[in-house]
């Protein structure tokens, strides 16, 4: 990816080196929802997600603005104008995931002002070994994770090296797919897929929370894909860059993990998707960059 002298996004944290605080535990209505591994998160009912979608696409296509009804009388998504650090960080692996956020500021900006919205940027928090969030405290074992509390996006830069020498899954525009993913919860909390979700799998047995989750992650995907479609027409991106972020999502499917650390699978355990999944709805983001491809919810998964 050509990020070098480009544009880094002001809404960085660095807590790198600071530690994360006493563990707090994560609360069950603003569990952080992780990219590579983690519990499932969900509700009551397919049928309420469903509901969710359809009307914020209808209410789009009618001229309505979503985002007015949801702040209304929906859960608040709290604007971000803390512990910003005032500066760039010095260092490379920080400076791409800078950068990186900021072609995705970019792109969901544009995407919402043509529809009439405004974008709420979210904040990226760097730390290391741990963090407390508004979702509670977290290691870094957990990996990258969004917190709808804070419209947050938390990231250890260890992951990347885990990414690429535990995982096989090398290359910076694997990285930026791990940001792009991150970045696609925060563009639900805003359309408020997050907020129903979380209301919802409170109802929810295990097994149909780990069954909506599935659909919220790969929807995920199917953001950054959006996001890398619109890079790629700015000229951004290198010959391989695609087939990185195709094998990063494959390598995180929930069934190479399995075979990988067990040895085996168990789907009814799947909360994030196979790596096939993972990948084509990654692919369908990328091909034509419309929100309408990424209905996870009405379509076959």
């Amino acid at each position: 990816m050509r990020w070098r002298d480009r544009r880094q996004s002001s809404n960085v944290e660095d807590r790198r080196g600071q530690g994360g605080g006493m563990p707090g535990g994560l609360g069950r209505s603003r569990r952080p929802i992780p990219i590579p591994i983690g519990r499932g998160v969900g509700g009551g009912g397919l049928s309420g997600i469903i509901l969710v979608v359809v009307i914020f696409f209808a209410l789009r296509a009618c001229g309505i603005d979503p985002l007015q009804i949801l702040e209304g009388g929906g859960p608040s998504v709290p604007q971000v104008t803390e512990d910003r650090t005032g500066s760039p960080p010095a260092d490379e692996e920080a400076q791409f995931v800078s950068v990186v956020l900021a072609e995705t500021e970019d792109v969901w900006n544009g995407i919402f002002q043509a529809e009439g919205q405004t974008y709420r940027e979210p904040t990226l928090v760097l730390f290391s070994d741990q963090v407390q969030s508004a979702c509670g405290f977290a290691s870094s074992a957990a990996g990258p994770f969004y917190c709808p509390g804070d419209s947050k996006l938390y990231i250890d830069l260890g992951f990347f090296r885990e990414l690429s020498q535990r995982f096989g899954a090398s290359g910076d525009f694997a990285q930026a797919y791990v940001v792009a993913h991150e970045v696609g919860h925060h563009v639900q909390n805003l359309i408020g897929v997050l907020p129903r979700f979380n209301q919802m799998r409170q109802r929810m047995s295990q097994v149909e929370a780990n069954q909506m989750s599935i659909r919220v992650e790969l929807q995920a995907d199917c953001f950054a894909g959006i996001w890398a479609h619109y890079t790629a027409q700015k000229g951004l991106l290198e010959e391989g860059d695609i087939e990185e972020a195709l094998n990063a999502a494959h390598q995180i499917g929930d069934d190479t993990l399995q075979r990988r650390t067990q040895g085996y699978v168990v789907p009814e355990s799947f909360n994030h998707g196979t790596s096939e999944q993972r990948a084509t709805w990654f692919a369908n983001g990328l091909r034509n960059g419309r929100l309408a491809d990424c209905d996870t919810f009405n379509n076959p998964v």
